[in-house]
């Protein structure tokens, strides 16, 4: 017997799905040549290095957390346990970058004798990365590894989505914040001119806003959502019932 075809994804979702990654890519291709035709290009043990900075920030805090938000949108119907290790482990190469960008732009920094820290794009950018740090490591805890309770997951989950999505957002305004800094540091006298590189650097803020309307579009659609597989369900019930004697409550994200 023929194995029954997957069930077809939601009307439109293929659709954003694809706007979201065009989008995604412009912003990288965007950004570098951004950096490459007017800031000298990226390198790291030069003047140049704190031009990794942006860029990493731009990989890692939008487009690969984007990325990692939508995983359950994309893979509706792959094994949860595997939906939810690759989440985990975009959310993990997000920050493995934006680290490296943070201390492309404290060496920068050093090197210079540059102060850190004083600006309102340093302090929302560091604040952003301190608690996405804290939200995957208490992601991880809670939903990545066995030991926590189906209960304990229930009450927390909401919290989880919540801060997801909160944070995606902030960093899209922490990377707003510093390409306005960066414009009024290096072309303070002919930004208001409408000089190529400004035209360039806020179509690429206009394309943050844009990545961020898609996947938070994305992430709100209730119908949209991973469904449980039955097995899943059959699976949560059965645990449920043998460890806290009731029925299941936690849904798919």
């Amino acid at each position: 017997m023929d194995e029954a075809p997957p069930p077809a994804s939601p009307t439109g979702l293929s659709a954003y799905v694809a706007v979201s990654q065009l989008l995604g890519l412009t912003l990288l291709v965007t950004t570098g040549a951004w950096l490459g035709r007017y800031r000298g290009g990226v390198a790291w043990h030069s003047p140049l290095q704190f031009n990794v900075h942006p860029l990493c920030m731009v990989l890692g805090m939008v487009f690969l957390q984007g990325d990692a938000l939508l995983v359950y949108r994309v893979f509706r119907h792959e094994a949860k346990r595997s939906t939810k290790a690759l989440h985990a482990l975009l959310h993990g190469l997000a920050l493995v970058i934006a680290l490296v960008g943070i201390v492309a732009v404290f060496e920068s920094h050093r090197t210079k004798g540059i102060p850190d820290m004083y600006s309102l794009h340093s302090w929302c950018g560091m604040a952003t990365f301190v608690l996405y740090l804290l939200q995957w490591l208490l992601g991880c805890g809670f939903f990545l590894f066995p030991g926590t309770s189906s209960s304990l997951r229930s009450r927390y989950k909401p919290h989880h989505i919540f801060f997801g999505i909160s944070l995606f957002i902030l960093s899209i305004a922490a990377c707003l914040l510093g390409i306005t800094e960066m414009l009024l540091f290096k072309i303070s006298d002919s930004y208001s001119h409408f000089v190529p590189e400004g035209i360039l650097a806020n179509t690429l803020g206009v394309l943050l806003v844009a990545f961020g309307l898609v996947v938070g579009y994305m992430m709100t659609r209730e119908d949209w959502k991973r469904p449980p597989l039955a097995e899943e369900l059959a699976l949560s019930m059965d645990f449920k019932t043998l460890t806290e004697g009731e029925s299941p409550g936690d849904g798919s994200q």
